[in-house]
């Protein structure tokens, strides 16, 4: 199976933030904005993989910044890493007013998608070839959180985390 980069899987969603979608201080739901994320991802892991995909895991979120009423929001999703049969997917979202044009990165997320057959069962998927530095930093990274989420799902044991007993190594050695 030849590697593919972020890039090819790259997605980008924009939309307007509507009434209906705020809360009663007239800042988008940070459920719309789960929904929106979970989409996004979703379609980028479908596009590295050419398999249905199911979400497996909402690793993080931030909120860093409200998005009001109005607003111009981009949610980019593009694959960080990809292991066996799962993916971990890292989204950006951006919020710009539509009047000034400014824009600013409001939150950001990781997920974790698994690639499934037509019986729903998981298939292997194509690795991940990173071009840019971000994109190195994210998969460098992507090790390391992973095994964390193990740990702490109770299906790793802590000694099997090589990347965490790494860290705490070069930590220990600065």
């Amino acid at each position: 199976m030849q590697k593919k980069t972020p890039s090819e899987s790259r997605t980008i969603l924009t939309d307007l933030v509507l009434t209906g979608e705020t809360n009663h201080l007239h800042n988008m739901f940070g459920g719309e904005l789960l929904a929106r994320m979970d989409r996004a991802a979703s379609i980028a892991a479908q596009r590295h993989s050419h398999h249905p995909t199911v979400t497996a895991s909402v690793n993080h979120v931030a909120f860093n910044h409200s998005i009001p009423l109005g607003s111009i929001v981009t949610v980019e999703a593009s694959i960080s890493r990809a292991f066996s049969t799962s993916m971990e997917v890292f989204l950006d979202v951006w919020v710009e007013d539509p009047v000034t044009g400014e824009r600013i990165k409001a939150n950001e997320a990781i997920y974790t998608f698994v690639a499934v057959d037509e019986n729903r069962r998981p298939v292997k998927v194509p690795e991940i070839q990173p071009e840019t530095e971000l994109e190195k930093v994210r998969y460098e990274g992507a090790l390391r959180r992973r095994q964390l989420s193990l740990v702490i799902a109770g299906k790793m044991k802590p000694h099997d985390a090589t990347e965490l007993k790494a860290l705490f190594i070069e930590l220990e050695n600065e």
